[in-house]
């Protein structure tokens, strides 16, 4: 039985990573430090979440990726080119600020 969990669990996880894709223009976005971004436009906050438990704690690693491929998929709908992670990550959440660098003003 326990066998049979643990398959199934590891399943679920399998299929839940491979869900979340960068897209071509989250592709584009980076991220950086707060330092880097001092002559960045900020153009506003997107909030990211993923599941952190599947019957069991998921690698911390796995789930920062994922909270980065959805915040750089935001950014790239808010046009922006860069990201700044603003929070730690909690629960399978974080904050991220969206900047645009390359061209600005523009």
């Amino acid at each position: 039985m326990n066998k049979i969990i643990c398959i199934a669990s590891a399943a679920i996880m399998l299929s839940a990573c491979s869900s979340l894709k960068l897209t071509e223009s989250g592709e584009k976005v980076r991220v950086l430090d707060p330092a880097e971004v001092s002559s960045c436009k900020n153009l506003g906050r997107t909030n990211t979440s993923v599941t952190d438990k599947v019957i069991f704690e998921r690698p911390a690693d796995a789930v920062a990726e994922e909270l980065q491929i959805v915040a750089r998929n935001s950014a790239a709908r808010m046009g922006g080119d860069t990201i700044v992670p603003l929070t730690v990550i909690e629960e399978g959440q974080q904050t991220f600020v969206v900047y645009k660098c390359v061209n600005p003003d523009g």
